[in-house]
């Protein structure tokens, strides 16, 4: 019956995020807030930037109306005996909803004033900090609590900054979150952790609904909020869904589950950062050295790039659901063949900017 009710959540948060998404780009055209072509962009038109906010507002609704059935017991009758677990992990549901508002709010203000690095740093540990406190934290093998804050800290704020570097292409942001979101879906599935698999039904209906509007020619842009609110949502469903669960196996193989299911953003980001520093460039500085931007150089149109990165971060991330049946070795051999999976990929990279010189 839970299948059912993930489907419905899905096609809920799907069509209110169509709706919303619509609806908000509106508004960002009424006043004004659009993402306009540059140098270092690579859209030809203004772009409305509010698409974040149809992706944020959909999952909200559907988990507030949710919790207001449940609150009301007008929940059907299968669900009624797993009330009082719902009631048990209902702080952490309201925590995630906060920080969500805050990544959002601070969101916005970037998309419309555009803050510093530091700032957007600052407000990334307030996120973790709050996250930290709720209980939602990284302690696998870790005994001090310092140590436990400041990795959980660091983990949120690597996962919101990849994404948002990410978001540099129509549709690929989005797109890789749904991917990637669909492994950890199968992932609680399959451990029969209801609570991550409710909230990321809700999640993947919402961003498939933004997707509708943002895939190339993008209609929409999700803005810094969006993109953020997607790196944080994913960070903390994948600390939920890792490390508690396996506390008990006593192996470092969890570690490698979210390092496997996000290892094309992680390729991305430290590929970017590498290529900056070279350069001598800042490194949140924006340019066109994203790996979807090298793939058009060699050859491919926006699409096909996008439509690779999808196919990439497929490849790579579903090797993650094996892991739970693999001992040590059997991890490091898939850890190893994800690697050598983007390692091959930089080589075509470079040889193929090689023959275009």
């Amino acid at each position: 019956m839970w299948e059912y009710l993930y489907l419905i959540l899905f096609f809920i948060s799907f069509f209110m995020s169509l709706f919303l998404t619509f609806l908000f780009g509106k508004l960002a055209k009424k006043v004004g807030i659009l993402a306009i072509p540059s140098e270092r962009k690579i859209h030809k038109k203004p772009t409305p930037l509010f698409g974040g906010l149809g992706i944020f507002c959909s999952f909200f609704l559907v988990v507030v109306i949710g919790i207001l059935f449940v609150n009301y017991n007008l929940v059907p009758e299968f669900i009624k005996k797993y009330i009082s677990g719902i009631y048990y992990v209902l702080p952490k549901l309201l925590s995630i909803i906060l920080c969500g508002i805050i990544v959002i709010f601070f969101g916005l203000i970037d998309d419309v004033y555009e803050l510093k690095a530091l700032q957007k740093l600052f407000f990334q540990f307030i996120t973790g900090t709050i996250i930290f406190l709720s209980g939602i934290r990284i302690t696998f093998f870790i005994s001090n609590t310092f140590l436990s804050y400041l990795i959980t800290c660091l983990w949120i704020i690597l996962m919101m900054n990849s994404f948002n570097l990410l978001d540099n292409m129509d549709g690929l942001s989005a797109g890789v979150a749904i991917i990637t979101g669909i492994i950890l879906f199968i992932f609680a599935f399959e451990m029969k952790q209801l609570f991550i698999a409710t909230i990321l039904s809700v999640f993947l209906g919402s961003t498939c609904g933004f997707l509708f509007y943002n895939f190339p020619p993008a209609k929409i842009f999700m803005g810094e909020s969006g993109s953020s609110f997607l790196g944080y949502f994913l960070g903390i469903t994948s600390i939920l869904l890792t490390y508690y669960k396996y506390e008990e196996s006593k192996t470092f193989l969890p570690v490698f589950i979210p390092l496997i299911v996000f290892s094309v953003p992680f390729f991305d980001t430290i590929s970017v950062i590498v290529i900056r520093k070279k350069r001598g460039y800042p490194i949140f500085q924006a340019d066109k050295n994203h790996l979807s931007h090298r793939l058009v150089s060699i050859g491919m149109t926006q699409k096909q790039a996008i439509l690779f990165i999808y196919l990439l971060t497929l490849t790579t991330g579903i090797n993650a659901l094996i892991l739970k049946n693999l001992n040590v070795y059997g991890g490091i051999e898939v850890l190893f063949e994800v690697i050598l999976i983007l390692v091959i990929v930089a080589i075509l990279e470079f040889f193929g900017r090689k023959w275009e010189n």
